[in-house]
């Protein structure tokens, strides 16, 4: 079974059987309503930080400041988001993995900088399955495939791979190792095509040269790109969802010419590992309460992130783990790592960094 199928089934059967429904919805509204005054009286009195590890802009960081005030609300206290850039996101989740246990200090980071950019590394920064604890999603994107103004006789996927067949095709990513990246090597792949990969330190770059003219296309998590296919900067050639999206709706998915073709980009809460369950409990509740109102949900959705929780921390943190082993052996079978001077020098930055060194890192969005 193609390794991206795996992935997204699982990922919808979870979310279907497990996730924010209606019955969730209601039993956790419930929930709230008996826990928000413990709520107060674990959290209230000192912010908290939840952690972003790429720079304003990107999928990661508009899903956080969409959260925050609402969390700020159930949570009885103050919410602040923080931007921590560099080393491809990573640095947010190091400096959670290492921060207080205590619920102050989280990380909302999507599944590259905690499952994929880790294990391109020789030595992992932070081991996610057992160094974060997972408390829950709050919506999930497919990636986009889209083409810039260097192919105008490019209408369908299926025209792309056949030009592919022809002759060389570039498609930029925000940077290698990520998803965006894993998606075009699983492309390239599954239609044997003469297709080039060019990373861009950040999806912002990536889609400026794209739009203009540099590259042929760009693979990317939609939030980023949406604006600029609904005006028509970038042609959407196809979503890598297992159905079309409603704030898409004339952009087919992968599988209408790849059969199986789906990944899918989530958006989860983490704190560090050995909060107290109740805390955990706690944030986890909010969330839910959060993602189930309408208004927030419309929000999500106008920025190209679909809503949904799953039942529980515990739900999510299996989850995880089924997931960074199934990127391992994603990573493994495409033989993707970075080159040895750019792994080194990430790992120097991370050490730099974690001891209070300036690191000068390009910093990057997704």
């Amino acid at each position: 079974m193609h390794p991206t199928r795996l992935g997204f089934a699982q990922f919808t059967k979870v979310r279907r059987a497990l996730v924010g429904t209606a019955l969730v919805v209601g039993v956790c509204a419930g929930a709230m309503s008996v826990s928000s005054t413990a709520g107060a009286q674990s959290l209230a009195g000192k912010p908290v930080s939840l952690i972003v590890g790429f720079a304003p802009g990107g999928s990661n960081d508009i899903a956080a400041r969409i959260v925050a005030p609402y969390l700020s609300e159930v949570l009885g206290t103050t919410v602040v988001v923080e931007n921590k850039t560099g080393a491809s996101g990573m640095l947010a989740g190091a400096y959670v993995a290492k921060a207080t246990p205590d619920g102050h200090t989280l990380v909302l980071s999507s599944l590259s900088p905690v499952i994929i950019s880790p294990q391109t590394l020789k030595e992992v920064p932070f081991y996610t399955p057992t160094d974060l604890a997972a408390i829950n999603i709050v919506g999930f994107t497919p990636e986009a495939i889209a083409i810039g103004p260097t192919l105008p006789n490019v209408k369908t996927l299926a025209d792309l791979i056949a030009l592919s067949k022809e002759r060389q095709i570039t498609l930029s990513s925000s940077g290698t190792g990520g998803l965006p990246h894993l998606t075009i090597e699983l492309l390239i792949q599954a239609t044997n095509g003469k297709i080039t990969h060019v990373p861009y330190k950040g999806g912002g770059p990536a889609a400026i040269d794209t739009v203009a003219g540099h590259v042929d296309g760009i693979v990317m998590d939609l939030p980023p790109l949406l604006g600029l296919i609904q005006d028509g900067r970038l042609r959407a050639l196809a979503l890598t969802s297992d159905k079309r999206v409603e704030f898409l709706p004339n952009v087919p998915t992968a599988q209408e010419n790849l059969p199986n073709f789906a990944v899918v980009n989530w958006l989860g809460i983490f704190a560090p590992a050995k909060t107290p369950k109740p805390v955990i409990d706690e944030i986890n509740a909010a969330i839910i309460k959060v993602v189930a109102r309408p208004d927030v949900q419309q929000k999500l959705k106008n920025v190209a992130i679909l809503p949904s929780t799953m039942e529980s921390p515990a739900a999510f943190q299996k989850f995880v783990v089924a997931e960074y082993k199934r990127w391992g052996d994603v990573l493994k079978q495409a033989k993707i790592e970075l080159e040895s001077l750019l792994s080194q020098r990430l790992e120097q930055v991370l050490l730099n960094r974690m001891i209070g060194r300036d690191s000068g890192l390009d910093r990057s969005s997704e």
